[in-house]
């Protein structure tokens, strides 16, 4: 078994969920679509608390500032991986907020 191959299962995997999920909201009005926008816009997955946008490496990244999570949206962490010392930056940048 190749290196690769685990990654392409989990490759597949992702895939599978995220498909899924665009069939369950493609069977949802839009009545129900921005609804469910209204309920959890910038609010924290974890404890539901307001989030507010950080601007870390030219990419404003959603920061609770009740967990200490820090959240992003589709495409920034490609943006943020393509930098070096992308990661090792983030965690001084957020440990210190």
């Amino acid at each position: 078994m190749s290196n690769k191959e685990p990654e392409t299962a989990e490759i597949r995997e992702i895939s599978r969920h995220r498909d899924a999920a665009r069939e369950r909201n493609s069977q949802l009005t839009q009545e129900q679509l921005d609804e469910r926008k209204k309920l959890h816009w910038m609010c924290c997955p974890k404890c539901g608390t307001e989030l507010s946008e950080v601007q870390f490496r030219q990419v404003k990244v959603d920061k609770c500032f009740s967990c200490g999570g820090v959240f992003l949206d589709d495409g920034e962490l490609e943006q943020l991986t393509g930098k070096p010392g992308w990661f090792d930056s983030m965690l001084q940048f957020f440990q210190g907020v």
